[in-house]
Parts: structure tokens; sequence; C-alpha cells
């Protein structure tokens, strides 16, 4: 396989075509044996609130600077006037050896609350980040002291004047400013006092569907710089009440350093906020063909996430959809882009599953970005209804064969990946430092598990972390190049993404057999461009915006 990755049109065609071919690699269930001990609870006590179904999400993220990956769960809560247990959201520590220590009260964050979403950024530039949780209620933001704990300053931040249904959230510096900006997804207008009668039998509550509901406008935050935020929903282009987001991701196919957002909506056309330069956004998602169905029809997108799985250069997108909806997966084809989830081999795979996080990234490390999905109805009595559809059911895995075709591999991968599950939010990261990507997800009303990717293979990878100087410190927004075995490969330092849910924020370059790259490219946020030659694998490398490149102790 070494010696084809020089040759990437004949690598394509040999893996396409060799579809009983070995994954190369095998996940491994350790989330007992990690010590992660979580219990999600969506408050659902009969009343069949609409939060219920909706699950929470995850993170990692590396709270105290230690250089591993640590685990943040997002929790729901009991309803007011049906209290039976308390519950919070936890943070898992992690202790470098494959297990993970529970700080959560330790570090601030036994906080009760309604949990939906998080989102992970250093707001405010001190290198260490801080979490946003999106919530049914009131958001909360936790600014991270550094030393091991988190303050609460929704209030003095100014985001603690508006409550709301909040789904997904994520940082990026939509002015190029050098700050985080925060946008907040909002899914409809529902409280308990307002919550709507819906009946499959006319006798028996149950889940109303969003038409039940009116829509909610997302929320544009501008970082002002003193540690407080403005509302520039308004002002910005944004507001429209009439959305129903679930997902939102970082965007960027012209090249042109300013980023746009691309927001899954649930029965209303998906959004393109493409970024006007002067602190507005335009929705384009119409034009760009990503507002509705190769149909024409406006579907209940959940998830959503950006990755350039041709190596084209260009990000393709995918979006998880209702289940008889198929998984939307795009390409750009002329100056729009166009569905391909039919004839790529995930369309159809996914059409009797209701998906909902989902991420782009090379888990055979072969260079070529495949695809994770996180699966589950959301109601029980759904298996009364439909006889081909379940409430659990099995998360997705796909391998990428180039050329725009994927095959599903998840009964292959061993470690119970594929047992059903009423799956929500999924996230990635290479916690054990190992150089491949293992994955973390949460189920509603139920666990969450952690899942290790082993190699069998012997591919080799490459890793970089951005410490941005003149832009946000985080480097969220720049877009990391590689070239290697006549491959490109592009990743973008993003936030969000998934459902809920975010991943770690350093990237990674399959290089099947190869033990280095001719080069890499970052093009950071400030508009500064770096170049950096023949670097060797196995090891991540620490890149400071303008201070140059330094190569870490193995990855």
């Amino acid at each position: 396989m070494a010696g084809l990755a020089s040759c990437p049109q004949l690598r394509a065609l040999t893996v396409q075509t060799g579809a009983a071919v070995s994954p190369g690699f095998r996940f491994t269930d350790v989330t007992g044996s990690a010590g992660i001990h979580f219990q999600h609870n969506s408050g659902a006590f009969g009343g069949k609130f609409l939060p219920e179904t909706l699950g929470s999400g995850c993170a990692f993220l590396d709270y105290d600077r230690d250089g591993w990956q640590d685990i943040l769960l997002i929790n729901g809560a009991d309803w007011p006037g049906h209290k039976k247990n308390r519950s919070t959201l936890r943070l898992y520590h992690n202790n470098g050896n494959g297990t993970f220590t529970d700080v959560t009260v330790r570090a601030g964050l036994d906080v009760e609350m309604y949990g939906m979403g998080v989102a992970v950024g250093d707001y405010n530039n001190d290198g260490f980040p801080d979490i946003l949780i999106t919530c049914v209620g009131q958001n909360r933001l936790f600014r991270n002291t550094g030393k091991g704990t988190f303050v609460d300053v929704t209030s003095v931040s100014g985001l603690g004047k508006r409550e709301g249904f909040s789904t997904s959230a994520l940082w990026f510096d939509y002015d190029r400013d050098g700050l985080l900006d925060l946008f907040v997804c909002n899914y409809v207008k529902w409280s308990p006092e307002h919550d709507v009668f819906c009946s499959l039998d006319g006798k028996h509550k149950s889940y109303c569907t969003p038409e039940a509901y009116r829509g909610a406008t997302c929320w544009l935050f501008h970082n002002r710089g003193d540690g407080t935020f403005e509302d520039v929903t308004a002002a910005s282009g944004i507001f429209d009440s009439s959305s129903k987001s679930l997902g939102v991701a970082l965007f960027s196919d012209n090249h042109d350093g300013w980023p746009d957002l691309l927001v899954a909506n649930d029965t209303q056309p998906n959004k393109l906020y493409r970024n006007q330069h002067n602190g507005t956004f335009k929705d384009t998602a119409v034009e760009a063909g990503l507002a509705f169905s190769s149909e024409g029809k406006a579907r209940a997108g959940m998830g959503v996430d950006v990755g350039d799985f041709d190596n084209s250069g260009t990000p393709g997108v995918a979006i998880t959809n209702f289940d008889n909806e198929m998984i939307g997966l795009y390409r750009l084809s002329g100056k729009s882009f166009e569905d391909i989830a039919p004839q790529s081999g995930v369309g159809i795979a996914s059409r009797n599953s209701l998906g909902f996080g989902c991420s782009f990234l090379d888990v055979n490390l072969d260079g070529w970005l495949d695809f994770a999905v996180a699966n589950g109805h959301i109601d029980e009595t759904v298996r009364n209804i439909r006889g081909n559809v379940g409430y659990a059911q099995p998360p997705q895995l796909f391998l990428n064969r180039g050329k725009g075709s994927f095959r599903e591999v998840a009964a292959e991968v061993d470690g119970g990946f594929d047992l059903p599950k009423v799956g929500r939010g999924l996230a990635y990261a290479d916690f054990d430092r190992d150089g491949d990507l293992d994955l973390l997800l949460t189920t509603n009303n139920g666990p969450a598990y952690l899942y290790r990717n082993d190699q069998l293979s012997g591919n080799r990878s490459i890793r970089f972390r951005l410490v941005g100087t003149k832009s946000s410190r985080d480097g969220i927004g720049a877009l990391v190049r590689v070239f290697a075995g006549g491959l490109t490969q592009s990743r973008l330092v993003k936030g969000g993404s998934s459902y809920l849910s975010q991943s770690e924020l350093p990237v990674t370059f399959g290089l099947e057999k190869q033990d280095r790259i001719e080069r890499v490219v970052i093009d950071w946020p400030s508009g500064r461009t770096e170049e950096y030659k023949n670097l060797a694998a196995g090891r991540c490398y620490e890149c400071t915006e303008g201070k140059g490149i330094v190569p870490q102790n193995g990855y």
C-alpha cells in the first residue's frame, strides 16, 4: 500500500474495488476500564416534554493544558415539580495512562442545569479553554481560571440576558479581530408552561414533532475583548425566527479567509450564512444547493460536519436527517453543491436510521476522511409504528474508498461499536496519544461510550496543534494543508460541528506507511501564511503563529 500512495488515482481504484479488505483497525470499548461512569438524565417522567427526545452532547478538551485530551459530558435534569435525583455534567481528567478521573466537583462544574450542547474555546486568549453550555433556559459560560477550576461568568459576560431552547453552538472569529465570537443555535419556542399536547392515537400524549411549535432565531454574540459580549443577532443579518436549528459547522469553501457558517435545521431549510466581511452575513443556502434535498424538500436536519473528503481542496458537507430521509452528503459541482449520498454508499445505508452526531475523520489513517454517525430514534414507541425502524439503532462508520464512494464497516471493527444505541452526540480525539482518532458517543437517557482506536495495518499519522498570536489563541478558523505522497489533504481547525458536541482542536493527517511529509502550509485567520518542509511522521507539532514550529515528544 505504501507504494500506491504516490499514485492517488491508482490507490483510490484499488481500495474501491477491494470491498473485502479488512478495515485495518478495530474499536475497543474502554468506557468502564477508563473510568467513565456516566448516565444521561433526560428528565422524562411521562409528560413527554420535547427536550427529552434530543439528548445531550460531549466534548474533548485539554482544560489543564497538560497535553492530554480530557472529556466533558453534558447532562439534563429533572423537571420542576418532578424532582427525583440530582444530575450534573461530568468533567473527566485524562490521567495519561488510559484512565480518567472525575474532577467535576473539584473543577467547580457540579452545577445543575438542563444542559444540551457544548462549545469549547479560549474566548479571553489566556491559553486555557473556556466552556459554553447550551441549555433549556439559561445558557452558561464557564471561564477557565488556569488552575484546574472554572468560574461561572454568565451574568458578568452579558450572556445572561436571554433564555431559550438552545442546542449546538460554536466559537469562531467572524470579524477576524483575534477574539472568538459565539454562535448559538436555538430550536423552537418551547417551555413547560406552553407544552403542546400531541398524540398518535388521540388519547395518549406523545412527543410532538417540531411543526407543533414556532421556530426560534439563532444568536450571534460579538466578543468585545473585555470579558463581555454584545448581542449582534439582528445587526448581523442572522436573525430568522423561522429557523429550528440543531447543528452548526464552520464552513470555508471560497478560501477568502472569512469564516462562514452552515446551520442544519429541522423541517426548515438549512442555512449557509456567508460572511460579508463587514460584520454581516447573507444566507446563500438555496443558491449553494444546501437548503433542501435534491427533491426540493426541507428535511429534518440534525447534525452537520464539513470536511475535504475527496482531497480536492474544497470541503464537502454531511447533514444527518430523520429516518426515511437519508444522510445528505454534498460535494461541490460547478458553483453549487450536489447531494451524492444515493450513489456514494452513505445514502442507501442510512435510509432506515435517524442520524444525530456525525464527524469526518481519517479513522484508518490512509489519507482520506471517513465518516462516523450516531443514530437513534426520538421515541421508544416507534417500534410499534414502523416495522423497519427501532428506537435504539447501530452507529455507522463509513470508510472512504475514494472518488466519492464509501463502505459501511461498523460491524467489522469489533468492540461492540455496532450494537444498537439511542445515539446523540459524537466527538473524536486522540485521547491516548498513539496517533489515531478515538470516538466518544453519548446516548439519550443512557450511558456514554468511549471507543479506543487500535491500528492493525501499521499506518502512521502526523498531528498539528496551533497556537494563535494575532489570530485567536486556539487558531480556530485556520486551514492546515499537508502535501505527502501525491496527496494534498486539508483540515480546518474548528469548534462545534457534529450535534451538540465538539471534537479536539489539534488536527490529524493519516499518511499510510510514509515516514514524513513534504510540507505543511498553514493559513491563519489573521491572513498570515506559514510553510514548513520535510517533517517526520509519528509525532505532533506545535505551531505558534509567527514564531515557528516545535516537535512534541510523540503524539
